[in-house]
């Protein structure tokens, strides 16, 4: 994949981050995802997981303002996305992954049916629907994340998915 093309891709995912469609990715972007999972799931902001995840939201948000946000004003607008995301990933793919981690972590704890042991395919697809992907594209993503075909979505399942959503090309966008 050429640069121009990567660039275009990343640019792209841009909107899965910007919730509320206000053309930039900010801290409120984070807590909003935060909360609209805590509601699928039917947990409280206040137990542990939820507390778990609103922390995990704020490491997220930290972690791509400390790689994105340029001018430093506290929101990431859609070309420092795209510049912050592609000087990182090319060097580290696995980066911004781990930037990820937390957040994922809690979310997995927030959407597994049991401690520990990752997710169903389906928790996933609901995960995914609320974080703004379209109904059958969630539930096909969310059947491939399970690479080992054990039934239930592993943390590290997660984020290599994670890290090749970055740095791979996606259906929009012929493979080079």
């Amino acid at each position: 994949m050429d640069s121009a093309e990567y660039e275009r891709k990343t640019a792209a995912r841009f909107a899965s981050f910007d919730q509320d469609g206000n053309g930039y990715i900010d801290r409120e972007d984070f807590s909003a995802a935060a909360a609209a999972l805590l509601a699928e799931f039917g947990t409280t902001a206040r137990c542990d997981k939820g507390q778990a995840l609103y922390m995990g939201a704020e490491a997220f948000w930290q972690g791509m303002a400390g790689i994105a946000d340029v001018d430093g004003d506290q929101r990431v607008t859609r070309q420092e996305f795209v510049t912050g995301a592609v000087k990182r990933l090319r060097d580290n793919p696995r980066r911004f992954a781990e930037i990820a981690r937390p957040f994922l972590h809690a979310a997995i704890a927030v959407a597994a049916e049991e401690d520990g042991g990752g997710v169903t395919p389906q928790a996933a697809d609901r995960v995914l629907r609320v974080l703004g992907v379209a109904g059958d594209r969630a539930q096909a993503v969310a059947e491939a994340l399970d690479a080992d075909g054990d039934g239930l979505i592993s943390e590290e399942e997660i984020l290599a998915a994670f890290a090749a959503y970055y740095t791979t090309p996606g259906p929009d966008a012929p493979e080079s």
